[in-house]
């Protein structure tokens, strides 16, 4: 098989760019073990050149490859994951979705920049906050703040507005023992761990809950729960963070497309490589590996 792989622009890597390219390169080799024929492109040479392919996977995010993917994908194209699924983890996209299927989430509401906030948080239930920027992922350390008081949460509103930010995701904080996730759809593999224990962090926003406590919960359904929101989401390769509280209670907080699988990759990379190989030989059985469209957006 010939498959096209898009490497995730270093803007939506921060402070991840090697992981992010060490777990594609890894599944790039996997996946060549395997027989497939892999064409690489970073993602600015995706958006600006015409491919005349039918299979696709990568951990693109820019919304013009997003744009893009959606054509192809309109034509008769296959990628991994779907543009739509990567559209759905941005972070209003993702609220909305895990809480319509009721997905254990924390409370929350969607609020326009324009807005006052404070009713929004006052019917969360009190001042401790967290205030996510709504129309993307996290780029930068602002994008994911915990706010204590009106002037935090106020002064944070005001620095998305001068960023152009239109909208912000507000939910209530949630005690208890920070836990970060990997899957892969279709394969035996998942994977959990405590950030603090490992001192894994993008932000350093792990230490707001404080030191894990190790709470007992039932891992089996921790992980029907994330598999549920991916499903929910429509991604496969995915990754994410919850809360477990004092009770066991399971709270995910977070889902992404594609993380950086950084603790794991080894076996993370082989995983997501089965993922590929067997959807795209699949789909292989019904039309050509190349596919001649016009992509232009």
């Amino acid at each position: 098989m010939e498959l096209v792989g898009i490497s995730r622009s270093k803007q939506f890597s921060p402070n991840h760019t090697g992981n992010d390219t060490q777990i594609f390169h890894l599944t790039i080799e996997k996946l060549i073990a395997k027989g497939c024929k892999i064409r690489e492109y970073s993602e600015e040479e995706f958006i600006t050149k015409e491919l005349p392919y039918r299979y696709y996977f990568g951990m693109y995010r820019d919304k013009r490859s997003v744009a893009k993917m959606k054509i192809l994908e309109q034509k008769g194209c296959f990628s991994i994951n779907t543009a739509r699924g990567i559209e759905c983890c941005y972070r209003n996209n993702m609220t909305q979705t895990l809480i319509k299927h009721k997905i254990p989430y924390p409370k929350s509401k969607i609020v326009s920049i324009n807005q006052d906030v404070t009713k929004a948080i006052d019917e969360l239930g009190g001042e401790n906050v967290w205030i996510k920027r709504g129309d993307f992922h996290a780029e930068q350390e602002e994008d994911v703040s915990f706010c204590k008081n009106p002037k935090e949460w106020n002064t944070l509103i005001q620095k998305f507005s001068h960023r152009n930010i239109q909208s912000v995701a507000i939910s209530e904080h949630i005690e208890g023992d920070l836990v970060k996730f990997y899957g892969v759809m279709g394969t035996n593999f998942f994977y959990w761990f405590y950030p603090i224990d490992m001192n894994h962090s993008k932000f350093n926003q792990e230490i707001i809950n404080g030191k894990t406590h190790h709470y007992p919960f039932t891992e089996k359904k921790f992980q029907f729960i994330c598999q549920k929101a991916a499903i929910s989401l429509g991604i496969q390769i995915y990754g994410g963070d919850a809360i477990i509280s004092s009770t066991g209670a399971i709270h995910l907080i977070d889902l992404n497309d594609w993380p950086s699988f950084a603790p794991c990759r080894e076996k993370a990379s082989e995983a997501i490589a089965e993922c590929i190989y067997k959807n795209f030989k699949t789909l292989s059985n019904y039309g050509q590996n190349k596919l001649c469209v016009n992509t232009k957006i």
